[in-house]
């Protein structure tokens, strides 16, 4: 038993240590969205990071933040503040658009 109980705290010890080194800092992509667009419409972040938009709606009316290939989607309402949390990406073109407006688009590049 005592054996037992020492390997368990070895493992946590080394996993409370490792943690840290795991947890990636995600990059911050503020947006905002005014006049049925977004500004800016094309913004950049890490690869291999995970990302956070902050998009803040300026418009008087609720849109959807949603893009297909980052395989997200979210409403925020009017005058108000959505957040977006999406996976690490690989470097690349990723477009996002309002669903209520299709004409509002943007995209993300990866570098």
């Amino acid at each position: 038993m005592p054996i037992r109980l020492t390997l368990a705290a070895i493992c946590a010890t080394a996993l409370l240590h490792g943690a840290p080194a795991l947890a990636q800092q995600a990059a911050e992509v503020p947006l905002s969205y005014s006049n049925g667009a977004f500004q800016p419409s094309e913004v950049r972040a890490p690869a291999d990071k995970p990302v956070v938009f902050r998009v803040k709606n300026l418009d008087a009316k609720a849109m959807e933040f949603e893009s297909k290939s980052l395989r997200v989607e979210k409403v925020v309402a009017a005058k108000s503040e959505g957040v977006i949390n999406v996976r690490p990406l690989k470097p690349g073109r990723y477009e996002f658009y309002d669903d209520f407006n299709e004409k509002a688009r943007g995209a993300l590049i990866v570098q």
